[in-house]
């Protein structure tokens, strides 16, 4: 059964007259207050009873100690991440978004309208949010492990990679997979998260994962002239390209089409970091290298998959058998026209099916069979 999502437009917040109206405050009694733009903007097109709860700003600045820079845990294009604790002891996340009005206000809506909509034990959880003159603020599970570019790439990666077998990261994609299946495939209107990258993929003590960051998401809405169109045979939004260098799907760059096969394209990506504990850009590299998709996927055309593996994963031995299989399908997810990409269901699929294959196959070289060109 598909969830069903309040849809709502992307046009700017409209500036409108205040209006006083009661709101609950978590800690405070009811009172009566003036509402601001924001919050009439997501009452418009969310129920108030669907939204999470409203923080007040004291509220989360004490809970954060006065968003300490000791207790920063993350920074990202929208804002900084607190480690916050409520008062009634809960730990949480507490982002705080940057000062930048259009750009932010939008960002917030959009995750406070898509996240009070889905749930799914492999997407961030939205506890609350707080809309204040001195802040724009959203409150998150905390996932106490980090993330997957810390693992993976951070100061600390050359200890963490040992965490991380081959097995455990096969969990990692499969449980993301599992999530982008839950967009795509159990929501309505679909939900393209638009940002799938490592440092978006948080990681509990149990190595269990959340996918987080939901402010550049988009619902698949179709305009008459996109899904009557014959020109294409898939769905697609028009919207100017947004994302992470080194995840963005080329297709949907140069044809501002987004569809749900440019998250399965950031996906790629995702596996290809963890078969190489690379970097999805490195400048570094060699110029026609610092993509790790240009990189890997070089390797693969001429037979060297085994250059770019792990060396983590070559030691532990246990990868052997099934590496190349999931760059087979990380080929297939990156591949430059989106129509030749599978879907999530089918990416799905396919890492259970390798995930359950029989260990102990005859030691090999890793490689694809791929035709160049």
């Amino acid at each position: 059964m598909k969830i069903k999502i309040p849809t709502f437009p992307a046009a700017k917040l409209a500036r409108r007259k205040m209006e006083f109206v009661i709101i609950r405050c978590r800690g405070m009694k009811s009172i009566v207050t003036e509402e601001d733009p924001t919050t009439l903007f997501l009452h418009r097109y969310c129920s108030a009873n669907l939204l999470p709860p409203v923080f007040s700003f004291e509220e989360l600045e004490i809970s954060t100690n006065l968003f300490d820079s000791r207790r920063k845990i993350g920074d990202g294009g929208f804002g900084s991440v607190y480690l916050g604790q409520l008062y009634d002891g809960r730990i949480v996340a507490v982002k705080k978004l940057h000062r930048n009005p259009s750009a932010s206000t939008k960002s917030f809506c959009n995750e406070i309208l898509i996240l009070s909509s889905i749930d799914h034990p492999n997407l961030v959880k939205l506890h609350g949010y707080c809309s204040d003159p001195r802040g724009l603020l959203l409150v998150y599970d905390y996932v106490s492990n980090g993330t997957l570019a810390d693992h993976l790439h951070g100061s600390k990666s050359s200890l963490k990679k040992g965490s991380l077998t081959w097995q455990i990261r096969m969990e990692v994609a499969l449980q993301t997979a599992m999530a982008l299946e839950y967009l795509h495939f159990a929501v309505e209107p679909a939900i393209v998260h638009r940002d799938i990258t490592s440092s978006n993929i948080f990681l509990e003590k149990d190595m269990k994962i959340k996918v987080g960051d939901f402010g550049l998401s988009r619902l698949l809405i179709f305009s008459e002239s996109s899904s009557t169109s014959s020109s294409s045979p898939s769905e697609y939004v028009c919207t100017g390209p947004q994302g992470t260098p080194g995840y963005l799907d080329p297709d949907y760059h140069r044809s501002f089409r987004l569809t749900e096969k440019s998250d399965v394209y950031s996906f790629g990506v995702i596996l290809f970091e963890l078969i190489s504990g690379m970097k999805a850009v490195d400048l570094n590299r060699e110029k026609r290298e610092m993509a790790l998709v240009d990189l890997v996927v070089g390797k693969i055309q001429v037979g060297l998959l085994h250059q770019v593996v792990d060396p983590v994963l070559i030691l532990e031995g246990e990868a052997i058998g099934t590496v190349d299989a999931v760059a087979e399908l990380a080929f297939r997810c990156v591949a430059a026209d989106k129509d030749d990409r599978p879907d999530a269901k089918e990416v799905v699929t396919e890492l259970r099916r390798i995930t359950n294959r029989t260990r102990g196959h005859p030691t090999s070289s890793v490689g694809l069979d791929v035709p160049k060109g």
